[in-house]
């Protein structure tokens, strides 16, 4: 096996998350929340092409078939983004969805978000951040319907993050990062629905640093996920819940994972430079990363269908 390698391939960004891979353009698209700004990372010609939005940004997905055409999130809407890939600016956004509109929830923003294989997006929101704080069981986690209609399928969700589905597509895992834990549901690709929650993996019970964030699996079925306030990603086997193995990053925050590269061996990593007390220690904290040498190999990841 080769070594493992971790490379730096972006200078740092506020909040880097998101990242996804288009296995057809061979490009790596990724966000910085924090900076309002969406990314597209050419490995081919390492060059980055890069759009400011009027507001944060959690989340980028291209649309299946239709060209230059990506489901976004904005606050609490999901936007439909028209962009080229190299315009500073998008051609057009439109509103397709808001979540999260009845009183007490207007705060809320979107976060996490992926499609399922049938192209369904599912993504979760969190509640308003006060003094540095994210208020507990604000959000819910959703999925919008190619109709554009959207269902709550939990509530009571803190800061909704990773989302992953088993080989077979009947289980989607989960994370409530404030829950420190990695869950699993039923799921039925069909009918769009999930049930029978329960842990797979507890981060306290097993000594793991940080709290669970952004996830995606491998062809043998584990999970590799970032770890926010420690410094690594771990890959773990849902099926046992045994930790199999830790990959140090050097920042602190590290937000998501993705698999990209030719072969889909290249695990991308985004990470953040907010929330620390010494920058100075760790100057690569908000990089994105290309890990290589792991071994493993993730799935081509999936476009929204609408």
């Amino acid at each position: 096996m080769s070594p493992v390698t971790v490379e730096k391939i972006t200078e740092p960004c506020k909040t880097g998350e998101g990242p996804h891979w288009d296995a057809d353009k061979k490009v790596l698209y990724f966000v910085d929340v924090r900076g309002n700004r969406v990314h597209k990372y050419d490995p081919a010609t390492r060059t980055l092409k890069s759009l400011t939005l009027a507001e944060g940004v959690h989340f980028i997905i291209p649309v299946k078939g239709k060209a230059d055409k990506f489901v976004i999130s904005m606050g609490r809407n999901v936007v439909l983004m028209t962009w080229d890939g190299e315009s500073s600016e998008p051609a057009a956004l439109e509103v397709i969805a808001t979540v999260d509109d009845e009183d007490g929830s207007r705060d809320n923003r979107i976060n996490d978000a992926k499609a399922d294989a049938a192209g369904t997006l599912w993504a979760g929101t969190f509640g308003p951040v006060v003094n540095n704080e994210i208020t507990p069981e604000k959000g819910i986690l959703f999925n919008l319907a190619k109709d554009r209609s959207t269902k709550t399928h939990v509530t009571k969700i803190s800061i909704s993050n990773g989302l992953a589905w088993s080989l077979d597509n009947k289980t989607m895992y989960y994370i409530d990062s404030a829950t420190g834990k990695i869950d699993a549901f039923d799921f039925d690709i069909t009918e769009s629905k999930i049930g029978n929650r329960r842990t797979v993996f507890n981060f306290k019970e097993n000594g793991v640093e940080g709290l669970p964030d952004g996830q995606t699996i491998d062809t043998d079925g584990n999970l590799w996920v970032a770890c926010f306030g420690g410094k690594q990603v771990i890959q773990v086997d849902p099926r046992s819940g045994k930790l199999l193995r830790r990959v140090e990053i050097p920042a602190l925050n590290v937000t998501s994972v993705a698999w990209g590269g030719a072969g889909l061996d290249e695990l991308f990593v985004t990470t953040g430079s907010i929330g620390m007390d010494r920058p100075d220690e760790l100057p690569m904290a908000g990089c994105t990363f290309r890990v290589t040498g792991l071994g493993a190999r993730g799935l081509p990841a999936q476009s929204v269908v609408l």
